[in-house]
């Protein structure tokens, strides 16, 4: 699985490279909250995501426990750790491109919080 990032709420330009045959996951707007941030979170929960001009379906995934393995100095918590939380969000996962240059857009708000990514994806050739 190759795993494609969002942002802390703020629209942005990337480029990246993928082998060929690997598949895509991403989230269009994703929190790690309580239970109940979760619930508010997903009330209002929203976006899409264009893969080279066609729209894909995103999966909504309400407070799930999750598992966080994190390196120091990461943007999420900044420190080095192991644990659990609750963690929420709409998020798409897609079986692998084929080798060439592919477009995907990806957009995500909740309440007054909002996400855009553009990316230019280039599949290499296994």
């Amino acid at each position: 699985m190759w795993f494609l990032a969002g942002t802390f709420g703020t629209r942005v330009q990337r480029a990246c490279s993928i082998p060929e045959g690997r598949p895509l996951a991403f989230p269009l707007v994703n929190m790690i909250g309580s239970t109940a941030d979760c619930a508010a979170f997903m009330e209002t929960a929203g976006g899409s995501a264009v893969l080279d001009g066609t729209e894909v379906d995103s999966d909504a995934h309400q407070a799930e426990t999750i598992e966080i393995r994190s390196a120091a100095g990461n943007p999420v918590t900044g420190t080095r750790g192991h644990f659990t939380a609750t963690g929420c969000g709409l998020w798409v996962q897609l079986p692998g491109l084929e080798a060439g240059e592919h477009t995907l857009t990806i957009r995500g708000q909740s309440d007054d919080f909002s996400v855009g990514v553009d990316y230019t994806l280039t599949v290499e050739a296994a």
